[in-house]
């Protein structure tokens, strides 16, 4: 009797850590430092959640810093089972997304964290349409940025005329040209060497970022505006999904929600503000505000952006001005529309 009651234990303690075990290992690849706010504060909470609410069925390892592959080819790794999910910057590859592209119009989204949950909740509508070899998880944003020079004064467009310009994204390179600037299209990571090797006189980034990519000793100007956001979105590889059991497809589809795009960036968002005053705390550094009138010529300057997003999304088979107005809309919905 004493045998069979310890091989009865030693059969439960057997079980019981096969069900703990990962059954499902994903591997999440990105291209910022592990230090970057967004690994610890939103990549790491996520993957915990999901292991939890599988019962440790799932984990998800993170691969850094470009380990497995270049910025601008994270979709691709995805779509092709490089990688199971892969975070992207769709604006690395201008042109190709251009109905995502919304989202990085000037002075339309005030901030990260109901912007996040508002972009990803109106981008349902079209990402089965635009990105439909991978499955599009999360959707969002990095808390609004600007300009950044090596000199300046940098207070009107026409204080870029002539410079080379690091953008965010595609929107930003057109918008570096409505201003007479020249784009230098390099990824985030590469920001410091462009500015120090002097290709680029001036770079877009959110604020605390400067730091995280040690540009914060070369660029001495500062645009002090919310000029723009950057969209990004974490896509998963679709077979991989596609052959998970019900109940961890259950899981994933609960984590890949408008509320988990705004958790993913609010720790982000936090951050990147609060490297404003660390810029305006050091010495050397100067930040320049436009007044009413010199606000009004960096608006007129960026309108014939929005046009043109809405012819290219026409191109792209949908109601670009439907779809404009969903995503206005949207973002006043969640507060995080630029009145």
């Amino acid at each position: 009797m004493k045998r069979i009651l310890m091989a009865a234990v030693a059969s439960c303690a057997l079980m019981t850590g096969a069900t703990q075990a990962a059954e499902v290992e994903l591997a999440l690849s990105h291209w910022v430092p592990a230090t970057h706010p967004l690994q610890p504060s939103g990549m790491e909470p996520w993957a915990e959640s999901i292991k939890e609410a599988s019962g440790g069925r799932i984990e998800i390892t993170i691969y850094p810093s470009q380990q497995l592959g270049a910025a601008p080819d994270h979709y691709d790794m995805a779509r092709d089972g490089i990688v199971d999910i892969g975070f992207i910057n769709p604006g690395y590859q201008p042109g190709r997304f251009p109905i995502i592209a919304a989202a990085e119009l000037p002075f339309h989204i005030s901030n990260a964290k109901g912007g996040s949950r508002a972009v990803h909740e109106w981008y349902q509508q079209y990402a089965e349409q635009e990105m439909s070899d991978v499955y599009v998880c999360l959707v969002h944003l990095h808390d609004p940025g600007t300009l950044h020079g090596k000199t300046g004064p940098l207070a009107v467009p026409a204080d870029f005329a002539g410079k080379n310009i690091r953008p965010a994204h595609g929107t930003l390179a057109r918008a570096v040209n409505l201003m007479g600037g020249a784009s230098v299209q390099v990824p985030a990571p590469a920001m410091r060497e462009a500015l120090a090797k002097g290709t680029a006189d001036v770079t877009a980034s959110p604020w605390g970022s400067l730091f995280v990519f040690g540009a914060q000793d070369l660029v001495t100007h500062h645009l002090d505006i919310p000029l723009y956001v950057t969209s990004f979105a974490f896509v998963m590889n679709k077979a991989k999904i596609d052959g998970l059991a019900p109940e961890d497809r259950k899981v994933i589809d609960d984590h890949c929600t408008p509320e988990w795009s705004e958790k993913m960036a609010s720790g982000w968002a936090d951050a990147e503000a609060s490297g404003r005053q660390k810029i305006a705390d050091m010495e050397g550094h100067t930040l320049y505000a436009p007044d009413d009138a010199q606000l009004a010529l960096w608006k007129e300057t960026m309108a014939p952006l929005t046009g043109e997003w809405k012819a290219s999304a026409a191109e792209a088979g949908i109601d670009a001005d439907a779809a404009y107005d969903s995503l206005v809309e949207t973002l006043k919905k969640y507060d995080a529309y630029v009145e």
